[in-house]
This record gives structure tokens, sequence and C-alpha cells, in this order.
């Protein structure tokens, strides 16, 4: 039986993923193509399916010409960076993996928090320096116990799961949202200038966009206070960046930890230049083994489903 054939639209971060689409699929690799406008147009006819990353949109004119495409199956729960719209509008079904990736991704946010506030990227260059032995004990690092509140910016599945977690730390969890939520017993916070300000440590989990281009900007991160904490761990775009290398900078608050950036792969100099109170990560938080497997896994599975003329199992749209 011919395999079915499908658009990639670029490759996702999981060789495992790459070879269960050729093993599949007849897959078209856009991007490897030297003409991608003649490889669209060439097997337009054929083409329903496609899969893409949620930060890789399929440019307008590749979906001009491709006039059967139904579905866009994303590798990845945010979908900020593929244009929802546009595809609603032009009746493409768009489909996400969230769940898979729910624990994984929360895990790294509690990990970048203990990170920050015990200083252990500090600690780990104390050591292998030698100033343990020269200098002897590290000063001392920040607390997560005693009674401190967290708030959490985005109550979704991943942040519920964190604050599942913070409370297992005797944290006092407060959240921000777009509404409050009936089912949710923490302290609702309509805005989070107020929620930074209530708070000894302010996690970024909200989906990106241009909804929330900046949401956590100079006000809110200046709220949190000199001995304040930023996690983000949602997208780059979500907290202002050159704000909080200025808020930093100016000890308007203590430390960050930071899974992503506004531009990436880049980091401005100034969040690389401050060793001892900010750890970075290189968009981590979903990169095990197991989940990008399972990612990949649901990507497909919606594909699979849309072929055998079933509804996708996680539609966004």
């Amino acid at each position: 039986m011919a395999k079915p054939p499908v658009l990639q639209n670029g490759p996702v971060s999981y060789s495992g993923t790459m070879t269960k689409i050729d093993e599949l699929f007849t897959a078209h690799k856009l991007w490897l193509a030297p003409d991608r406008l003649a490889l669209a147009k060439k097997i337009a006819p054929e083409i329903t399916c496609a899969f893409t990353s949620g930060h890789d949109p399929i440019p307008n004119e590749i979906l001009d010409v491709l006039p059967n495409l139904k579905l866009v199956a994303c590798f990845g729960v945010g979908v900020d960076g593929v244009n929802v719209a546009e595809l609603t509008r032009r009746g493409i079904t768009v489909t996400n993996t969230p769940d898979v990736l729910t624990e994984e991704v929360a895990d790294l946010g509690l990990g970048l928090l203990l990170a920050t506030t015990r200083q252990m990227i500090k600690g780990d260059r104390y050591v292998r320096s030698g100033e343990w032995v020269k200098r002897g004990n590290m000063e001392m690092t920040w607390s997560l116990t005693g009674g401190k509140a967290i708030g959490i910016v985005g109550l979704g599945r991943i942040g519920k799961a964190i604050a599942k977690r913070c409370e297992a730390f005797n944290l006092k969890v407060a959240y921000h949202g777009r509404s409050k939520q009936a089912d949710v017993s923490y302290r609702y916070y309509a805005d989070p200038v107020e929620l930074a300000r209530d708070s000894d440590f302010l996690m970024i989990v909200t989906p990106g966009g241009p909804g929330t281009k900046h949401l956590v900007n100079a006000r809110v991160i200046e709220a949190l206070g000199p001995n304040g904490v930023l996690i983000n761990i949602s997208r780059g775009s979500v907290v202002d960046q050159a704000a909080l290398v200025k808020a930093l900078k100016e000890k308007k608050i203590a430390a960050a930890g930071l899974d992503v950036f506004e531009v990436e792969p880049c980091v401005p100099e100034g969040l690389a230049d401050m060793p001892d109170n900010v750890v970075l990560q290189p968009h981590q938080a979903s990169a095990t083994h197991e989940t990008r497997g399972a990612m990949g896994d649901l990507m497909i599975a919606n594909v699979q489903a849309f072929l055998a003329g079933k509804k996708p199992l996680t539609p966004v749209n």
C-alpha cells in the first residue's frame, strides 16, 4: 500500500519522529527544496495534511497553491508562531500536542526556581574552580520555604502542574489569567502588577502571541521587589527582556531563571554576563527523549486520524 503523501514544512526537534514520518508517509520536505514554491505547486493536488513546528509558519505564498490542505499538525503545545487565524480563515484545522509535555515543562520550571534561588550553578562553579578550598564556604542563598508566595502567570495545564508542585514546597500559590477560574481555590489577581507585588517568586507560563507580548513589563518586574525572582518557561515575547535586564542590573529584582528568549537562540549580553543571579537554559523545557517522542507520536496521530476520516485528536481552532 502506498504511503499517504504529506507536506513537511520543516524538521522537528526529535530524530525519532523524523524517522517515523518517513516510515509512515511520503513526506515532501519543503525546507530542503531548492525552489519551495515550485515543489508546493507540483505536489498540491495530493496534499491534504502538513507537519510543522509551533514556531515555523507555512508562508502564505505556499498556502495559496495548496487548495486541498485541510490540516496542519504542529509539534509542540504553543502555536503562537503559526498563523492560526489565517489558517482558520482558509478552513484549515490546526492541531498541537498538549498534555504529553505538561509534567516535563513543570519539572523544569521548578528546577529553574530551585537552581536560581539556591544559586546551584554558582555553587557548581565555586566547587570546580577551587574557590571552596581557597575561600571556604560560599555565601548563603535564598530559601523556598518560610511561608513565601509564588505568583503564576497563566494557570493552564502547565500552570496547574506547577502549582501542585509548589504546594509540596509549602508555597502560597496565586495566579493571573484572562479570567478567574471557578474551580480553582488559589487567589486570583486580575492585575499582574498586584500579583507580582504580593509574590516572592513569579512563574511565567502563559501562551505567547500578540495578546501576551510584554505582558510582564517593567511595572510587573519591578513590583516583584529587590528580593524577587522571575522564572520564564513560556515564550520570550511575554517578558519585556530589556526591562528585565535593566531591573537585574539595577538590583530591582534579585534573580531570574529563563528557558526562553525574545529572539532565539540569541541571548543579550546583559543576561549572559550575569552568571551569579541568572540561570539560562536553551529552550529545554520539553526536551527529553520520552516527552519529545510522545509529542511526535501525538502529532502523527492527529494526521492519521484525519486521513482515516476521523476528527483530529487535539484541535486548536
